[in-house]
C-alpha cells in the first residue's frame, strides 16, 4: 500500500472514527442510538421546493454543483454517481463523487466545504477511467472508486488530492459496484453488478504502522450461501482474482449469485447490500456468518422502495436507500418501517446517486445523475439540511 504521511493519517483516522456520519443502522440491537427518523416524526413529503425536491417539514435543499459548472479550476463532472464525505483538519469536509462516464472519460471529482458549509474548492482526484460507479470509504480516509466494466478495477484515491490514485488489483478485476470495510475484522466486502454477480471479501496478509490492511497484499474470496435464498455463508478463496481466463463470478461452481449487486454498507458487525434485479436489501451478520433479507419489494402490493441502488445510513442508524428509477426517492428503512425521506420530481430519466452525510450528520449530499434532460451532461448535486 502507498504510505501516506503518518502523522496526518493518524489525525484523520481518529477524526473519522468519531464521525456520526459513519455509524451504521439500528436494524439490529447494538450500541445506543440517537432518536431515529421515524415515519411519524418526519411526516409527509411536501410539494416540490424551488429545486424540484419534495422534503418533509423542517428540511431544505440547495444545489451545490451541476455538471459542466466551473468551480475553482475544476469543471464538475458528468454522470455523478457514488460518493462519500471526509472530514478535513480545518473543520470542513470534502464530498467526493464518481463520474460514470465510459471510454476513459470517467473518474472522481471532489467538492471542498469550509466549516460553514460553503463550497470553497473543487478538483479531480482521479481521471481517465471508465464507468466509476459506486465505491466505499476506508477508515484511513481514502475513497475506493469502483469501475463498472468487464475487468473493472478499484482505484484508491486521496479525497484531499495530495496523493495520486493507485490501482488495487488484489481486489479483483470484475464489474465492480461498491465496497464496505469491516472495521472490526479489517476485511473489505465488494459487490458485483451482474445478473449473476457475486459477493466478495478481501483479507489482507499484512498491515501498516496504524494497523490498516495492505490492499496490495492479500486474497479475495467469494460467498456461498448454503441454502437457496438465506442462511449460513461459507467463503471460498478465488483462484484467479485477475480473471486471466475466466470471469471471477464463474470460477467456482459453488459460488452464490445475486441479481445485480449495488450499494453496500457496514455497521456494528453486519454488512448491508442491495440487489437491483430483485429489489432486495440484504444483511450479512459477520460473527455468525448468516445472510438474511432486510427488505424485499416482492412482499408488498404497492412497494414504497423499488430500483434499489446506493445505500448509506444516518447518525441514528436508519438505512437510506437511493432509487435508480422507482419514484426517484431516497427511502428510509428503520424499525421495520419503509418510507420516503425525499423525492426528486420531473427527472424520470435520471437516478439518485451518492448519498453521504456531512461529519456532524446534519447535511445529506447526493446527485441526480442525469437531471431533467436524462443526459449525463446534466447531472445535479444536492445538499439537504434538516434534523437527521
Amino acid at each position: 500500500m502507498d504510505k501516506f504521511n503518518l502523522k496526518r493519517r493518524q489525525l484523520l483516522q481518529y477524526g473519522f472514527l468519531g464521525l456520526g456520519a459513519f455509524v451504521g443502522n439500528n436494524l439490529l440491537a447494538g450500541l445506543p442510538q440517537s432518536s431515529s427518523l421515524s415515519k411519524a416524526s418526519l411526516g409527509p413529503l411536501l410539494a416540490p421546493d424551488q429545486n424540484g425536491v419534495r422534503l418533509p417539514k423542517g428540511f431544505s435543499s440547495r444545489i451545490v454543483a451541476q455538471s459542466g459548472q466551473k468551480i475553482s479550476s475544476y469543471t464538475w463532472h458528468a454522470a455523478p454517481d457514488g460518493g462519500a464525505v471526509f472530514a478535513s483538519e480545518d473543520g470542513g469536509w470534502v464530498y467526493v463523487s464518481n463520474s460514470e462516464m465510459t471510454d476513459n472519460a470517467g473518474g472522481v471529482g471532489a467538492l471542498r466545504f469550509n466549516q460553514q458549509g460553503e463550497v470553497i474548492d473543487a478538483y479531480s482526484i482521479l481521471s481517465n477511467t471508465s464507468r466509476n460507479c459506486a465505491g466505499g470509504h476506508t477508515p484511513w480516509q481514502t475513497w475506493l472508486s469502483c469501475e463498472e466494466v468487464e475487468k473493472g478495477q478499484v482505484w484508491e484515491c486521496d479525497p484531499f488530492g495530495i496523493n495520486p490514485p493507485s490501482v488495487r488489483e488484489k481486489l479483483g478485476l470484475f464489474n465492480h459496484e461498491a465496497a464496505a470495510f469491516d472495521i472490526k475484522n479489517k476485511q473489505l466486502y465488494l459487490t458485483e453488478d451482474e445478473p449473476d454477480g457475486c459477493l466478495y471479501r478481501y483479507t489482507a496478509h499484512s498491515f501498516d504502522a496504524l494497523g490498516n490492511p495492505d490492499l496490495d497484499d492479500g486474497f479475495l474470496e467469494v460467498a456461498e450461501v448454503l441454502s437457496s435464498r438465506i442462511g449460513k455463508v461459507r467463503w471460498h478463496r478465488l483462484p484467479d482474482p485477475l480473471a486471466t481466463t475466466t470471469p471471477t463470478r464463474k470460477q467456482l461452481t459453488n459460488a452464490s449469485h445475486f441479481d445485480g449487486g449495488e450499494g453496500i454498507w457496514y455497521h456494528d458487525g453486519s454488512v448491508y447490500f442491495t440487489t437491483k434485479g430483485d429489489d432486495r436489501v440484504w444483511a450479512f451478520h459477520i460473527q455468525d456468518s448468516q445472510l438474511s433479507i432486510v427488505y424485499n419489494a416482492a412482499f408488498y402490493l404497492w412497494p414504497v422502495l423499488t430500483g434499489v441502488d446506493n445505500i448509506t445510513a444516518n447518525k441514528s442508524g436508519d438505512l437510506l436507500v437511493a432509487e435508480d428509477g422507482g419514484n426517484l426517492q431516497i427511502v428510509i428503512i428503520s424499525n421495520k418501517e419503509v418510507y420516503p425521506l425525499l423525492q426528486i420530481v420531473d427527472q424520470d430519466r435520471s437516478e439518485i446517486t451518492g448519498p453521504a452525510f456531512s461529519p456532524d450528520g446534519s447535511r445529506l449530499y447526493f446527485s441526480s445523475q442525469r437531471g431533467k434532460s436524462g443526459r449525463s451532461e446534466d447531472g445535479i448535486t444536492y445538499e439537504i439540511i434538516g434534523p437527521f
